[in-house]
């Protein structure tokens, strides 16, 4: 289930809010160029926020939510990955 809209399924987003370090550390790592500030996330401003990190790392949502969601998850087979989805 994606209550919030975001193409991140809800549990997800919640293992992912136990993880928060962890994921920042490793979302630095992938992309050297994002700072704490720019992993500062404010809630209900995923797509501002997802929009920040797309202009400092100039790669596509859709591949910063596919990453994130399989970073979280950790599966590939994610069905709310953007790029697992049948229907956009």
């Amino acid at each position: 289930m994606d209550v919030n809209n975001n193409n991140i399924s809800d549990n997800t987003e919640l293992r992912a809010r136990g993880n928060w370090n962890e994921i920042k550390g490793a979302a630095k790592q992938k992309w050297g160029q994002l700072t704490d500030d720019d992993m500062t996330y404010d809630e209900g401003k995923q797509d501002e926020w997802f929009g920040q990190i797309q202009e400092k790392t100039g790669h596509a949502i859709d591949e910063i939510k596919d990453w994130f969601s399989k970073t979280f998850s950790g599966t590939d087979n994610d069905p709310n990955r953007p790029s697992n989805r049948t229907n956009y």
